[in-house]
């Protein structure tokens, strides 16, 4: 470590590596170009090889400043997403939060309602993350966890974001031709959504069981995510659980309609956690989320 030189040297030098030129350089860091010409001339008697080629014009970077130029710029890249992590880590950027929730979540009902948010706070970015999990827990750089169950968590502060119902759904064309061939869902074409990572939504054998539908078979198509399998049910390949918050869009808009007397309420609900202690970021966009119209948009 002692071997490095200053970081001011490395600056400048990635600058004239960037713009190719000491007077655009110059011009960048506010400085005076005889300023950039030193720096350089410094770092290359701090690393002891020439870096730079000033028999040509404009001057070039030699086959070692090339070099060390890829590596200036990965560091200093490197260093400012360090950053970044560890002011997120500390609250101290105030211009942005990040939320995990799951991909259906995010596509179907969080972002169509993005815009209104920014619209109430436009100096405020929002990160959002799916993670692989159906459950997004608190993580190092996450500020608001959304998640669906019974809300029985402990770690942050938990509280509910609204009740969630199911009901089967699938596209209207399909549900007309099954109800004239008085095909019931002890038989009509299913859809499911299924990975090692989702253990906690109910699947048809929960939905079926609870309704006191006896089927002999549960096959049909299977996806890992919930947007696939609702882009196949729009197609007209099968029925799917249909989540309110998720489905609701597709339902308003006549692109699925639900299975007649098919609602059911699992007891479950949709939550937000948070850390402890959120910052005024977190706060803010809380309570954007408690005054959402869930059955907006």
């Amino acid at each position: 470590m002692d071997r490095l030189p200053p970081l001011r040297l490395l600056t400048t030098f990635e600058a004239f590596s960037r713009y190719g030129s000491m007077r655009l350089a110059a011009t960048r860091m506010n400085v005076t170009q005889p300023a950039i010409s030193q720096s350089l001339k410094a770092l290359e008697a701090h690393v002891g090889v020439s870096l730079i080629d000033r028999s040509r014009k404009p001057a070039e970077l030699t086959e070692a400043g090339q070099i060390l130029a890829r590596a200036v710029r990965d560091g200093l890249g490197q260093i400012s997403s360090a950053l970044e992590d560890v002011r997120f880590l500390s609250g101290h950027d105030t211009s942005q939060v990040t939320v995990s929730c799951t991909v259906g979540m995010a596509t179907y009902w969080l972002m169509p309602r993005l815009p209104d948010f920014y619209g109430q706070h436009p100096d405020i970015t929002v990160n959002v993350q799916a993670p692989a999990s159906d459950l997004p827990n608190l993580a190092p750089g996450i500020d608001i966890a959304l998640r669906y169950g019974t809300g029985d968590w402990r770690e942050g502060v938990t509280h509910k974001l609204f009740d969630e119902r199911v009901c089967p759904v699938g596209a209207p064309a399909m549900l007309d031709r099954l109800r004239a061939e008085g095909v019931g869902l002890d038989a009509a074409p299913l859809i499911h959504v299924r990975s090692p990572h989702n253990q906690h939504w109910a699947g048809w054998e929960d939905y079926l069981r609870q309704k006191g539908i006896r089927r002999d078979r549960l096959t049909g198509q299977t996806f890992d995510n919930y947007v696939q399998a609702a882009q196949a049910v729009l197609d007209g390949r099968g029925l799917m659980l249909g989540w309110r918050s998720i489905s609701h869009r597709a339902l308003r808009d006549g692109a699925l309609r639900e299975w007649p007397e098919g609602e059911i309420n699992l007891g479950t609900a949709y939550y937000i956690t948070t850390s402890a202690a959120p910052s005024a970021t977190a706060k803010a966009f809380v309570s954007w989320l408690n005054g959402a119209d869930v059955a907006s948009q």
